[in-house]
């Protein structure tokens, strides 16, 4: 398959770019940084994926958005507009097969900064409005929502004790994923799975679930 990624220089996406590579696919990724990843199988396109000088890239077959920021000022032209950007790009023509795009669990909760939680619901939304548009071509179209993943992002969380047990209390699983999990997700609802659309997947160890009942 011919997979592209966007934000491969590190985190979820370097691991998803290696899980699809480790299983024997050509990826293409594109980061405005450069990429550590060193595969025969593996392209990189340094450059911002809003640029109004995207790449010509024919034949995209698994489409996978996942650059993003956080409470930068920029989240929602980068989280939700970029990933429109790449996806009206790449994504409507005959070798689809599916499309995924790495939102959060603030999308469905809400916790989290306001732009940043903004950019991941309206990224959900438009999830669901390519699975529309993009069924003709028989693909699919989903999205997931991590709660906490271990990423350099959440050091200063991890590397806490205070804060890293407050965040642990109002889990259900007191743990967070690792960046290989969210990978393995990432393949199987683009890979294996040929009959669920239009859905986002959330992946929070229990987080929203948690609920503490007083008598």
């Amino acid at each position: 398959m011919k997979v592209l990624i966007t934000g491969t220089s590190s985190g979820i996406g370097k691991a998803i770019a290696e899980k699809f590579l480790d299983c024997g696919h050509n990826v293409i990724g594109i980061d405005i940084c450069k990429s550590t990843i060193n595969h025969n199988n593996y392209s990189h396109i340094k450059t911002d994926i809003l640029s109004e000088k995207l790449p010509e890239i024919e034949g995209i077959e698994v489409l996978i958005n996942n650059a993003g920021v956080q409470n930068t000022g920029r989240d929602i032209d980068i989280n939700l507009k970029g990933s429109i950007r790449i996806t009206e790009k790449y994504a409507f023509q005959d070798k689809i097969k599916s499309v995924l795009f790495i939102a959060s669990a603030s999308a469905q909760t809400g916790a989290e900064f306001p732009e940043y939680t903004a950019s991941k619901g309206g990224m959900v939304a438009y999830m669901k409005n390519v699975a529309l548009r993009i069924a003709k071509y028989g693909a699919t179209a989903n999205s997931l929502s991590p709660g906490g993943v271990k990423t350099a992002l959440n050091d200063h969380i991890m590397n806490n004790s205070n804060l890293w047990e407050l965040v642990m209390n109002e889990t259900l699983l007191p743990k967070w994923a690792e960046v290989e999990e969210i990978a393995e997700w990432a393949y199987f609802v683009t890979m294996v799975n040929r009959s669920m659309t239009a859905q986002d997947i959330l992946i929070d160890n229990g987080e929203a679930a948690k609920a503490n009942f007083i008598w």
